[in-house]
C-alpha cells in the first residue's frame, strides 16, 4: 500500500544515490559542476522527504511550523554565505561548517538522553528495555555526543588558524600525546559506565572531555597540515551525522554520513601519502613537533630581484613555462591576470603549463578551482606527480604566491621540520621567479633557501598588480 512514509523512504533511497553521484562527479574537473549538480538535487529531495516524513508521523502543527522555520532560516544563512565568500575564505568557512554539524550531533544525543534514558517511566525508554535495546541507545548517545564535541571544538580551531585569528604554530603542552590518549581511556571507561548506568553527570563529563579533547588535537597540529586538517575534520563530521542517523532511526543520515565520513578519511590519507607524514601522526597531532622559526638562522645569501618588465622579457624568449600557484595568488586574487597571461605566451607558441601540489593553498584542490574559475584550460593543469620531472628542461618557473611547496629544504635538509614532504622541484628550471610581497616565511613557519638560489630572482609586490604589469609589458611588446 502506498503511504507517504513509503513514499518518504523511496524519496531516501533516491537522494542516497544523488548523493553517491555527486562524489563521484566532483572527483574529476570535467564533471565537476554535474556532481554539484547532483548534490544540490539530492539534499532537496532529501528535504522535502523530511517534510513527507514528518507530516506521515502526524507531527504537531507548532512541530512542523518549527521545522519549516529552520529551513527558512537555514537556507537564507547558507545563501547569504555563500554569495559573500571569497574564494581565500573557502577553507575556514568549510571548517566553520563542520562544526555546525558537530554541534547538530552533540544537540541530538542530548536530546535522544533526555527523551529516553533521561524520562526512565517514559514509553520510550520502557519499550527500548522490553526489546533490550537500551544499552545500544545508550552507547549511541554517548559516541554521537563525543564524536560531534571533538568536531565542534577542532573545526573552530581550524577555523581561528586558517583565518589568522590565532597562531599557525602548533600548541605544545608538555605529554600531550598522553592527554590524548588518556582522554580516549576515560572516554571509554566513561562510555562503559554510561551503558551500564546512564546518569546525566557521566554525559556531561563527556562532552566537556570531548570539547576539550577536539580543541587540543587541532592546536597541536601545525599550519603545514590545516589542509589534512579540514579533510580529517570533514571525515569526523561525516561519522557524527552517521551517529545522528542512528540515533533518529534515519537511515539516510546513516548513508549520507558514512559517505563523507569514509571519503573524507580516504582523502586525509591520499594528501598524507603525497606530503610524506604519518597518517595516524597527523590526526592525532603528532606533527608539528618544530619549533616556531625552524631554520631562520640559518645565512643562505643573498637573494636577487627582478622587475615586471625583466620577468615579461624572460618569457618573451621562453619556449616552456611552468606556474606554480599558491596561496598568495589566492589571496591577491591573481588567477584572472594569471590566465590572461597564459593566454598570450600560449597564442606566442610558449608551452605552458601549470603545477599543482596536492596541498597548495588552504584546501584540497582551492589551486584547481581558482584557475577553473579563471578559465585556465583543464588539460593544462597538471598534478605534481606528472610534472615534476619536466622542470629541468623548463625555461621559466612562475611561482605566484607558495612557498612551503616548493621548498627544495623537504628533500635536501633531513633536519628541516618538513623534511620528506615532496615537493615541486622548481629550482631545476633555468630560471625561477618567486612571485612574494616579502622575505617571509610560509604558512608551516618555514625558511625557504629556494629564494636565495642563483637561478632564482624575487618579484615582490602584490601578485596580481605584478602579474598585471607583466601583461603590460608583453603588450607594449607586441606592438613594438
Amino acid at each position: 500500500m502506498f503511504t507517504l512514509e513509503t513514499a518518504a523512504t523511496a524519496a531516501y533511497v533516491v537522494a542516497a544515490l544523488l548523493f553517491i553521484l555527486a562524489l563521484a562527479g566532483l572527483s574529476k574537473h570535467e564533471t565537476s559542476r554535474a556532481g554539484n549538480t547532483f548534490g544540490i538535487a539530492g539534499m532537496a529531495v532529501a528535504l522535502i522527504a523530511t517534510i513527507a516524513l514528518a507530516l506521515a508521523r502526524h507531527i504537531e502543527p507548532l512541530g512542523l511550523a518549527l521545522l519549516l522555520l529552520a529551513m527558512v532560516i537555514g537556507a537564507a544563512i547558507g545563501l547569504w554565505r555563500a554569495k559573500i565568500v571569497e574564494m581565500t575564505g573557502m577553507p575556514e568557512l568549510i571548517a566553520l561548517l563542520h562544526s555546525f554539524v558537530g554541534l547538530a550531533a552533540v544537540l541530538v544525543g542530548w536530546n535522544g538522553y533526555l527523551y529516553v534514558e533521561g524520562d526512565p517511566g517514559g514509553s520510550e525508554a520502557a519499550a527500548l528495555a522490553g526489546d533490550g535495546m537500551l544499552g545500544i541507545h545508550s552507547a549511541e548517545v554517548v559516541i554521537g555526543v563525543f564524536i560531534g564535541a571533538v568536531t565542534f571544538t577542532g573545526s573552530i580551531v581550524a577555523n581561528l588558524k586558517l583565518s589568522a585569528r590565532i597562531k599557525s604554530a602548533p600548541m605544545m603542552l608538555p605529554g600531550k600525546n598522553i592527554l590524548n590518549v588518556g582522554a580516549l581511556v576515560v572516554f571509554t571507561v566513561l562510555t562503559v559506565w554510561f551503558v551500564i548506568d546512564p546518569q546525566l553527570w557521566l554525559l556531561i563529563v563527556v562532552t566537556v572531555l570531548a570539547l576539550l579533547l577536539g580543541w587540543h588535537l587541532v592546536a597541536s597540529i601545525g599550519g603545514g597540515d590545516m589542509p589534512v586538517v579540514v579533510s580529517m575534520l570533514n571525515s569526523y563530521s561525516g561519522w557524527a551525522a552517521a551517529a545522528s542517523g542512528f540515533l533518529l532511526g534515519n537511515d539516510l543520515l546513516i548513508i549520507t554520513g558514512a559517505l563523507v565520513g569514509s571519503s573524507g578519511a580516504y582523502l586525509s590519507y591520499i594528501m598524507c601519502k603525497a606530503m610524506n607524514r604519518s597518517f595516524l601522526s597527523v590526526i592525532a597531532g603528532g606533527f608539528g613537533m618544530e619549533s616556531p622559526g625552524a631554520g631562520a638562522d640559518v645565512d643562505y645569501g643573498e637573494h636577487r630581484e627582478i622587475n615586471a618588465e625583466g620577468v615579461a622579457e624572460l618569457l618573451s624568449s621562453a619556449s616552456s613555462v611552468i606556474i606554480t600557484p599558491g596561496y598568495g595568488m589566492a589571496v591577491a586574487q591573481a588567477q584572472y591576470g594569471v590566465a590572461d597571461l597564459t593566454r598570450k605566451l600560449r597564442e606566442r607558441g610558449v608551452n605552458v603549463r601549470f603545477g599543482i601540489h596536492p596541498v597548495a593553498g588552504r584546501l584540497p584542490g582551492h589551486m584547481n578551482v581558482l584557475l577553473a574559475e579563471a578559465k585556465v584550460p583543464y588539460d593544462i593543469v597538471l598534478e605534481m606527480d606528472e610534472i615534476n620531472d619536466d622542470f629541468a628542461d623548463t625555461d621559466v618557473v612562475l611561482v605566484i604566491g607558495a612557498n612551503d611547496t616548493v621548498n627544495p629544504a623537504a628533500s635536501e635538509d633531513p633536519g628541516s621540520p618538513i623534511a620528506g614532504m615532496p615537493v615541486l622541484t622548481v629550482w631545476n628550471a633555468n630560471n625561477v621567479i618567486v612571485f612574494k610581497r616579502s622575505m617571509a616565511s610560509g604558512y608551516a613557519g618555514v625558511q625557504n633557501p629556494l629564494f636565495f638560489r642563483e637561478n632564482t630572482q624575487m618579484l615582490f609586490g602584490d601578485a596580481k598588480d605584478r602579474v598585471d604589469a607583466i601583461n603590460a609589458a608583453l603588450s607594449v611588446a607586441e606592438k613594438v
